[in-house]
């Protein structure tokens, strides 16, 4: 069982707050490009947010993306470090309760998602032409995707590790049960995104979409025992939006082939996404890998 796979009487929860800031401070040091691009644009003052300015500058958008990503590579280094160093646990116990890693669970994962992605972008495009303007640029397009299939794989990857798989069984070590450590998993995953953009435009609604996000995630976590489907939808959904769509309003800037100029609407978002596409998904992952016993696998003691 996913989470029974720790010793919790060695790894108390104190060790995952610690674990937390030791993985912070590894990204921290990730930034020190980032922020050294804000300083030496003379941009840079007090209590303003190196993310927000970065955004502001006139920079290459390819470079902007690699210099926003490049916390999460130095990120994934602190958590091998946390893992195997302060909680002296196996890669393989925070991944998944199968014998070796599913590859072919990522696989499927980011293929469909990947798949219902384009769908979806190209159907609103032929639909709603004039929200959109033409972006592609080969040059641009190529070492954006360069930069996208090398480095949004490690963002989205060490998100899933943190979330559904170090914080998750941190969480279940505290409260003994399932439900707990999914819910707080998620609300700590929503918070995150507090400070994006997206935030700014849409208003604080948009923080239910990151949450239930985080709750469609963590259920899946559970219902597999593993975060292998986590991992691949979460890769999917960052890599295809990068690569396919941006606008002035997003948190990646991107040389992507198309940018959308119309007024987004958050219900829609939320519906189609929340109601909709996160529960279809669950029940053909249902389907596939046979899941039973959603009560006890979401809710029970452990």
């Amino acid at each position: 069982m996913f989470l029974k796979q720790v010793d919790y009487s060695e790894n108390p929860f104190w060790k995952y707050l610690l674990g937390s800031f030791v993985i912070i401070i590894f990204s921290v040091i990730g930034q020190l490009p980032l922020n050294y691009v804000v300083i030496e644009a003379g941009h840079a003052a007090p209590g303003n947010d190196p993310m927000e300015i970065l955004r502001n500058l006139d920079l290459d958008k390819n470079l902007q993306l690699f210099l926003l990503l490049i916390p999460f590579a130095s990120g994934f280094l602190g958590f091998w470090f946390v893992i195997r160093k302060l909680n002296k646990r196996s890669f393989l116990s925070v991944t998944t309760s199968r014998p070796k890693i599913d590859w072919s669970r990522v696989l499927y994962a980011f293929l469909l998602w990947g798949s219902v992605s384009v769908m979806l972008i190209i159907g609103d495009y032929f639909i709603s032409p004039e929200s959109y303007e033409w972006n592609f640029n080969f040059k641009s397009f190529f070492l954006l995707f360069i930069i996208a299939a090398a480095l949004i794989p490690i963002q989205t990857t060490l998100e899933e590790y943190i979330f559904r798989g170090y914080l998750m069984q941190g969480f279940a070590g505290m409260f003994k049960n399932r439900w707990a450590p999914l819910l707080m998993s998620s609300i700590v995953f929503g918070s995150l995104h507090l400070f994006n953009p997206e935030v700014e435009k849409l208003g604080y609604g948009i923080m239910i979409y990151y949450v239930g996000t985080g709750l469609f995630l963590g259920i899946l976590t559970l219902m597999d025992e593993g975060i292998e489907l986590a991992i691949g939808f979460h890769a999917a959904n960052n890599l295809f939006t990068a690569l396919l769509v941006t606008s002035s309003w997003t948190a990646f800037q991107t040389e992507s082939i198309l940018i959308d100029i119309s007024e987004p609407s958050l219900g829609i978002e939320l519906v189609l996404s929340l109601v909709v596409l996160y529960p279809l998904f669950l029940l053909i992952m249902s389907d596939k890998y046979a899941w039973s016993q959603w009560k006890s696998k979401l809710t029970s003691k452990i």
